[in-house]
């Protein structure tokens, strides 16, 4: 069911007049209602305005968009990135941008529809989908395939070692990864998984994302090499879409002490919970992440009985596999960790 609410669903959130605690949506770090950070964000407003909504080659330009995109290359290991207006626009852009070379796109399981440009296929497994790459690379005058992928798919299949990409001919696909679940949280400083699939010498690399999950604004970022980058520049994709908004950038490059702070706090969550569950055989779990995905409609109302309201709908479309997930943030208190596991560990699957 849905729950239409009046305000941000923090830690809690009140819905027909009650008080629930929340454990679920994508709000990682838990920015969007810390004061901290609302106060940083709203003098930046003050600065910058709410929104400009203009391209970013308009005679009449913000620094701040170019500062932002050097910290964010700098601190993912890219050679250059660009920034969006969205996670899904820079999905879309960058996609778009590899559909129209001369390449043959793949999709990996689970792969999400940000990047997909025209009706597409997910393989169902990895073992398919290496059978089909190798099958493709005989072919004569085959073109260098593009494997689409996201690096955090929730199947416990990818991230944190990467294991089924590790059977493919890597060296012979360009790699083009989402991260939107995996920045600002996951790798040295919310870095991301950037390097770590770097390391795996694919051919070449693009990762995408959402700044929103991780970071909390209103964004979304392409990593890459400098060349392919200043193309996809050079774009009327590029030059006809409103940026994200400066204030959100200018927040993004002050608020690194927040941020660490607050993936602290969600590590200690993630520690603790993980130290009170009696078992996690119900749950996929990656190693790192603070989701924890299970198929049972039963738990749901279950928690919901209890006042603790997750994550439980169809995706991405309506007649998609139902998604229920449980989500630990860095506002969650020790006494709502307490809470929500011993309601867990009294459930009988």
């Amino acid at each position: 069911m849905a729950f239409f609410i009046d305000s941000f669903p923090g830690r809690e959130l009140i819905y027909e007049g009650q008080k629930y605690l929340y454990f679920g949506g994508t709000s990682y770090l838990g920015l969007q209602d810390y004061a901290p950070f609302q106060e940083l964000f709203i003098q930046n407003i003050r600065k910058y305005g709410t929104n400009y909504s203009a391209s970013r080659k308009s005679n009449v330009r913000f620094s701040v968009f170019e500062l932002a995109e050097d910290y964010l290359a700098d601190l993912v290991g890219s050679e250059a990135c660009i920034t969006q207006s969205s996670g899904y626009l820079a999905g879309q852009f960058l996609s778009d941008y590899i559909h129209k070379k001369s390449y043959k796109p793949f999709f990996a399981p689970n792969t999400h529809s940000a990047l997909f440009r025209n009706k597409v296929k997910n393989y169902v497994t990895y073992a398919s989908l290496n059978i089909a790459l190798r099958n493709y690379l005989n072919e004569p005058n085959s073109k260098t395939p593009v494997l689409f992928m996201d690096a955090i798919d929730f199947s416990g299949g990818s991230f944190p070692n990467f294991e089924s990409l590790k059977i493919l001919p890597l060296n012979e696909i360009i790699l083009v990864a989402d991260d939107s679940h995996g920045i600002g949280i996951i790798g040295k400083n919310g870095s991301g998984v950037y390097r770590s699939l770097q390391s795996l010498n694919p051919k070449k690399i693009f990762v995408c994302c959402s700044l929103g999950k991780g970071f909390g604004i209103q964004a979304g970022a392409i990593f890459g090499n400098r060349e392919d980058l200043l193309q996809m520049e050079n774009t009327a994709f590029y030059w006809g879409a409103s940026p994200a908004s400066p204030a959100a950038m200018a927040t993004f490059l002050e608020a690194a002490p927040i941020y660490s702070e607050r993936r602290r706090n969600l590590h200690t969550n993630l520690d603790y919970f993980l130290e009170k569950m009696e078992t996690l055989k119900h749950y996929r779990y990656m190693k790192g992440h603070p989701t924890f995905t299970f198929m049972n409609s039963e738990l749901v109302e279950f928690l919901k009985k209890n006042q603790i309201i997750v994550t439980n709908f169809n995706y991405p479309k309506e007649n998609s596999e139902t998604m229920s997930r449980i989500v630990l943030s860095a506002s969650h208190r020790s006494s709502d960790i307490d809470f929500l596991t011993d309601v867990l560990n009294n459930f009988r699957h």
